[in-house]
């Protein structure tokens, strides 16, 4: 438990009940919990700190998750950052266009407390997606 210590994850969802259920969850296993709803947010954040993970909605109110992540990756002192959607449906094609997106990965909603934190943990180990596209570990 010692190296979540120290981790720190942004978790970006407007759904109150979510993004409450992920925090608990994560801060309970001793990982550093930011929380935003919305864009600007988000901003407000990574103007003073730079998460080890991005869980991310990709229906966001005031704007597209997919537009947001493309918008991170592209900073330079992001590029290391795993950014994971938080998608409701898990089709056949969610995984390539999570990483048409710009994100290294997705965890379907409704959120399963039992999985979460494995999920987490697999992608904190794996880290962002190469810059060829694959996912990491592919």
């Amino acid at each position: 438990m010692e190296a979540r210590l120290n981790t720190r994850i942004l978790i970006v969802v407007d759904n109150e009940a979510n993004l409450r259920l992920a925090t608990d969850v994560l801060e309970t296993e001793g990982y550093v919990v930011e929380q935003a709803s919305d864009a600007g947010k988000v901003q407000d954040i990574l103007e003073r700190t730079v998460p080890d993970l991005i869980l991310m909605d990709l229906a966001l109110p005031s704007t597209d998750g997919a537009m947001l992540a493309r918008k991170l990756r592209a900073e330079g002192r992001l590029k290391h950052v795993p950014i994971i959607a938080l998608t409701a449906s898990e089709l056949r094609g969610e995984r390539e266009m999570a990483r048409k997106m710009a994100c290294d990965g997705y965890i379907t909603k409704p959120l399963d407390t039992r999985k979460l934190l494995v999920q987490v943990a697999a992608f904190l180990v794996r880290g962002p997606a190469p810059a060829n596209g694959d996912p990491p570990g592919a």
